[in-house]
């Protein structure tokens, strides 16, 4: 369960022909700044701090409904 605030994402990645996700939370606040969701990753400097995302290795960022 994600904590107040907190939004939770699932992530997608790709390493050498093979897929791996990750959940993460990241504040609400940060993705309703941005149009779009990789946007937050790629441009939010309190989420960039508190985890490093490899953004060349992102396939897919999709918002976890609870």
């Amino acid at each position: 369960m994600s904590k107040k605030g907190q939004v939770r994402v699932r992530l997608l990645f790709v390493d050498e022909g093979g897929y791996h996700q990750e959940e993460v939370s990241i504040p609400a606040e940060a993705v309703q700044a941005y149009d779009r969701l990789i946007d937050v990753f790629m441009e939010d400097e309190a989420v960039q701090k508190s985890m490093f995302v490899d953004v060349e290795r992102l396939c897919s960022a999709v918002i976890v409904e609870e």
